[in-house]
């Protein structure tokens, strides 16, 4: 099942109380393009990256099945970056550096070989290129998938309001369910962003897990407890990638089988926080990731006898 992937591929300097390590590969598109690697493809993607972009970067997309034919190199141009410092409790962060670099011009245009994609994942990017895409597409894919942040939400409320009404499922954090919403308890939260245009709504919660909510019913998956964690840069594109390709994979986008979705999602998310940036990802094998998957089952599972 054919899976487009459209977000950013980006370098990434990031300082945890672990260590730093600068100028990395990251970016949203190349963690959900990464962790969907395991479960299908074809992946493609479509981003833009500056001339200072190295050829080893797009080589290790490649080495994991993903097609970067849609990654427009824009000549004399500077990559996407970002700088963050994480907190000692790791759920937060400061920016120190954002430079936006091509991606303030960015105007995807999709291959043509892209264009009958079945599953869609519009990562974090503005609202109008989010919609720029679907525009583009002669056929609405069999599921939309979109993230989206505060920063749209604070100033670009309008054209995200009309974004979400193209949305099959989307995926935010607590705190921006929270905003969009203007509701303090998630379960009323969600109620009111599925009257958006959503038909379903992920809510990750980090270290806490991810909830699913959609045809008036709720799906809790845990977050699975690491000895160690290192980075959480990119750990919700990660989740992103892992979800999606699950999805991609099997061909069934049900509740039931976005359950296990979650449970997919969680599990590429709890790799990618093991090092820094894509590190923990590159290397990962079909044996590992169905270990962690039993043990999450193991972590959720259980019976109670009634009286």
């Amino acid at each position: 099942m054919s899976l487009l992937v459209v977000g950013t591929v980006a370098f990434d300097t990031v300082e945890t109380p672990f260590g730093k390590a600068e100028h990395i590969l990251g970016g949203a598109g190349t963690y959900i393009g990464l962790a969907s690697s395991y479960l299908t493809r074809p992946i493609n993607i479509v981003s833009v990256v500056g001339e200072d972009f190295p050829d080893k970067h797009i080589q290790r997309l490649k080495d994991h099945g993903v097609n970067t034919a849609g990654i427009e190199v824009v000549k004399g141009g500077k990559t996407f970056f970002w700088a963050g410092k994480y907190h000692t409790d790791l759920n937060s962060r400061d920016t120190l550096d954002t430079q936006l670099n091509v991606l303030a011009d960015f105007n995807p245009v999709i291959p043509a070989e892209f264009m009958n994609c079945e599953y869609l994942m519009l990562g974090n990017l503005l609202p109008d290129v989010q919609r720029k895409v679907m525009a583009q597409l002669p056929n609405r894919p069999k599921l939309v998938v979109m993230d989206t942040m505060n920063f749209w939400m604070d100033n670009f409320w309008d054209s995200l309001m009309e974004g979400l009404k193209l949305t099959d499922v989307l995926t935010i954090n607590d705190e921006e369910a929270r905003q969009l919403s203007g509701e303090y308890s998630l379960s009323k939260a969600a109620k009111k962003i599925l009257t958006m245009g959503p038909k379903y709504l992920v809510i990750k919660k980090g270290e806490h897990g991810a909830l699913l909510f959609g045809e008036d019913k709720v799906f809790f998956a845990p977050a699975l407890p690491l000895d160690e964690v290192f980075d959480p840069t990119g750990a919700g594109d990660s989740f992103a990638g892992g979800f999606i390709g699950h999805l991609a994979r099997t061909g069934d986008i049900s509740f039931e089988n976005m359950k296990t979705a979650l449970i997919y999602g969680s599990v590429m998310a709890s790799f990618c926080v093991e090092q820094f940036g894509t590190e923990r990802l590159v290397k990962l094998s079909v044996e590992e990731i169905n270990s962690r998957i039993k043990r999450f089952v193991e972590l959720s599972q259980f019976e109670i006898p009634l009286s």
